[in-house]
């Protein structure tokens, strides 16, 4: 079995328990994948526990901004918490998207605790043939 170690896990897990939960003035990161798939730019973010309506999208200009908040479970009074490492409150990222992306037809998916956010790539941006003509202005030299 391989193992990965991290010897910095413990310590970030510490720091957030100190620090405590993200808020909106002050979220938590969220971790991300980002990669081009075909002619348009795929981006994942990991929100488990979290319910649709706890996203937040926003697109100004070229900055996406996805924020995320996981909101405690009700629990009965007689419940004895025995060990609570899932981070709770507010969790964001902000990304600067490149010109070449078209901001307006951007997809958003959630599924199984990942939210997918499909941007294509604007058509002014995608490679293109340019057809080379004949000048009207020639003439044929004959001797």
């Amino acid at each position: 079995m391989l193992m990965r170690t991290d010897p910095f896990r413990e310590l970030d897990r510490l720091a957030q328990h100190l620090v405590g939960p993200g808020t909106w003035s002050r979220p938590s990161p969220m971790p991300m994948d980002a990669y081009r798939e075909g002619d348009e730019y795929v981006v994942a973010f990991d929100v488990p526990g979290v319910s649709a309506d706890a996203i937040d999208i926003d697109v100004e200009r070229n900055m996406l901004t996805v924020k995320a908040e996981r909101r405690p479970v009700a629990k009965p009074d007689d419940v004895q918490m025995e060990l609570s490492e899932r981070p709770l409150g507010v969790f964001s990222r902000q990304i600067t998207l490149a010109d070449t992306l078209d901001t307006e037809r951007i997809q958003a998916d959630y599924d199984a605790g990942v939210l997918t956010l499909r941007i294509p790539i604007a058509e002014r941006a995608k490679p293109r043939k340019i057809s080379v003509g004949l000048g009207s202005g020639r003439k044929e030299i004959s001797g």
